[in-house]
C-alpha cells in the first residue's frame, strides 16, 4: 500500500493497545479491497478521552474503534447511539458521517457470531459472564436480544458500581425477557451453581491479559466441567490460565481471536460499506 493526500484514516483508541491485532485485520482488509485507507492504535490517557474524540472528529477520521478503559465513557460525546449500543451502555466503534459521531457496538455481534462459528448452540440456554464493562454488557445485550434464556453476571462488589450493573440487568431483562441476575465476584458457592447450570462460561473481563498472564478470574478448576464451553475474550496470550485449566479439565476453551475477527468486520462494514475478507484474515493472522 503506498500512502498519499488521500488515505483515509480509521485506527483504535484504549490503553493498553500494544498487543492488539487489529492493526494488521484491518490493514490486510484494506489492501486485498484495494481501499485507500490505513488503520493505526493510538495508546491514550484516562484524562485525555475528551480532547482525543474531539480532536479525530476535527481531522476528518472516518472511524475508529475504542477498547479498555473507555468503552462505557466514550458514550458520553456521541451525537448518537445505536439501540445496540443504547441498551448495552457502552460502544466500541465509532462512525463518523456528516460531522456527526455515532456510537455503535460489535462485541456483542461478534460474540455471538464466533460462538456459532465454532459450532455450539447458546440460544435457549444460560450463560455465565465474569464481569460487567463494556465488552461484558456488550456480549450480554446481544446475547439476550438473540434469544438466550438467562445470564448470570459476577462482578466485584463496589458499590458506586454495583447497583449501576443491576439496572443494566432489569433494563436487559425488561427489553428482551432474558432472566437476568447479578451476583457478587466474591461468592464463590453461587459460581460454582451457575457454572453447573449453564452452557456458556464467558471470561469478559482483562484477569489474565498480558502482561499479568499468569492471573485467572476464578479459583480453581473444580468449578468447571469437561462439557462446559468456556470462552475467555482475552486473546493475548492465546492461552490464559484459565484457557489452560478449562482444557485441563477438557471443556471446550476458546480465546478472544475469534470475537475480535467478527467485531472486527462489523466495524469494517460500518466504515466502508464492504465486507471484510474472512477467511484471508483468519489464514494470515488468527491462525498463524
Amino acid at each position: 500500500m503506498e500512502i498519499s493526500g488521500k488515505t483515509g484514516l480509521t485506527g483504535l483508541i484504549g490503553s493498553p493497545i500494544a498487543h492488539s491485532i487489529s492493526p494488521k485485520m484491518h490493514n490486510l482488509s484494506f489492501e486485498a479491497l484495494g481501499i485507500d485507507c490505513v488503520y493505526l492504535a493510538f495508546d491514550i490517557g484516562q484524562s485525555d478521552l475528551a480532547k482525543v474524540v474531539y480532536g479525530l472528529k476535527e481531522i476528518g477520521i472516518k472511524g475508529y474503534n475504542v477498547t479498555m478503559p473507555f468503552k462505557v465513557k466514550i458514550t458520553e460525546f456521541m451525537d448518537e447511539l445505536t439501540p445496540a449500543s443504547q441498551l448495552a451502555g457502552a460502544c466500541n466503534t465509532v462512525i463518523l458521517k456528516d460531522g456527526r459521531m455515532t456510537g455503535h457496538t460489535t462485541d456483542g455481534a461478534g460474540f455471538m457470531m464466533s460462538v456459532k462459528d465454532y459450532g455450539h448452540d447458546i440460544i435457549g440456554k444460560k450463560m455465565s459472564v465474569l464481569g460487567a464493562g463494556g465488552a461484558a454488557t456488550s456480549i450480554i445485550s446481544q446475547a439476550s436480544l438473540d434469544g438466550v434464556a438467562e445470564i448470570d453476571i459476577f462482578r466485584r462488589k463496589r458499590p458506586e458500581v454495583y447497583e449501576k450493573t443491576v439496572d443494566f440487568a432489569k433494563r436487559v431483562q425488561d427489553r428482551t425477557g432474558c432472566i437476568v441476575h447479578v451476583y457478587p465476584f466474591a461468592d464463590i458457592e453461587q459460581m460454582r451453581k451457575s457454572f453447573a447450570e449453564s452452557t456458556i462460561l464467558v471470561n469478559a473481563t482483562s484477569v489474565g491479559m498480558a502482561p499479568k498472564a499468569d492471573a485467572c478470574p476464578i479459583p480453581d478448576a473444580s468449578l468447571l466441567r469437561p462439557d462446559l464451553v468456556v470462552y475467555d475474550i482475552v486473546y493475548n496470550p492465546r492461552h490464559t490460565k484459565l484457557y489452560e485449566m478449562a482444557k485441563s479439565v477438557g471443556c471446550p476453551a476458546y480465546n478472544g481471536l475469534s470475537m475480535m475477527l467478527f467485531q472486527g468486520a462489523a466495524s469494517f462494514k460500518c466504515w466502508t460499506g464492504q465486507d471484510m475478507p474472512v477467511d484471508l484474515i483468519k489464514e494470515n493472522i488468527i491462525s498463524s
